[in-house]
């Protein structure tokens, strides 16, 4: 008789170093070791930088089509922010150059900034990103030394909290919607306030209803996943 394929989520804490499909490779051939079918499904809801942490809801069979509704969910993060350097890709894992700042802005220039950038604006993407221009990605014709030219879109942030400042870095917790890039926030908050700025560290702790306290990180599972070991699909995504 044969097993039904297994379909639920998974809500990973993602360690740094990995791309979410690396942790979606993990997954799936943990599953695959539990007993799944070779082509078993598996996908996310967001992706998440290698640099970053935190919460990456994972999709496995029936629940890979959800990956839009739960991208749509309401994210946090918590950021560092170096207001001292520059990044090609906008945060420490790109070409940094250290910028000269006589007088470092105060905390309430800072907050004020970080004002500027909630509700309803438009952001330019980084060019390091996985956008499409002309069927490439942009990252290859960034890497590439080409020029990546991507149209500012309207995205949504809710609240831009600015928790702890020591120049030159800066903590935040961002709110935001669907496509904000945290990336892109660090760099324009430094223009804005004529310095740096660059990401030195991003963790993501909500995705919608799944939060940092759902998480288990991936060498926590165990080496064969089955369907005992995924949350079911809540009643309320399931009907739409």
């Amino acid at each position: 008789m044969d097993v039904p394929s297994p379909s639920g989520i998974l809500v990973i804490d993602k360690s740094p170093g990995y791309t979410s499909m690396d942790v979606c490779a993990r997954v799936r051939g943990k599953l695959r070791r539990g007993g799944a079918p070779k082509r078993i499904k598996v996908g996310h809801g967001g992706t998440l930088d290698p640099m970053a942490t935190g919460v990456l809801v994972v999709l496995v069979g029936k629940a890979t089509p959800l990956c839009n509704l739960i991208m749509e969910g309401e994210k946090i993060y918590d950021a560092v922010i170096d207001l001292s350097a520059t990044s090609n890709t906008d945060d420490a894992e790109g070409l940094i150059e250290h910028v000269s700042i006589e007088n470092p802005p105060t905390i309430e220039r800072i907050r004020s900034a970080a004002a500027a950038f909630e509700g309803h604006i438009m952001q330019v993407p980084p060019a390091f990103s996985a956008l499409n221009i002309a069927g490439r990605r942009a990252y290859d014709i960034a890497r590439e030394g080409g020029e990546v030219k991507l149209a500012a879109r309207e995205v949504w942030v809710r609240s831009f909290e600015i928790l702890t400042y020591e120049w030159p870095i800066v903590t935040a917790r961002i709110t935001s919607g669907k496509g904000v890039y945290i990336r892109s926030l660090a760099r324009d908050i430094g223009k804005r306030l004529n310095c740096g700025g660059m990401l030195r560290g991003l963790r993501r702790t909500k995705v919608g209803r799944f939060t940092i306290d759902h998480a288990r990180r991936i060498d926590d599972l165990s080496d064969k996943l089955t369907q005992a070991d995924l949350m079911e699909i809540p009643e309320d995504l399931r009907a739409r």
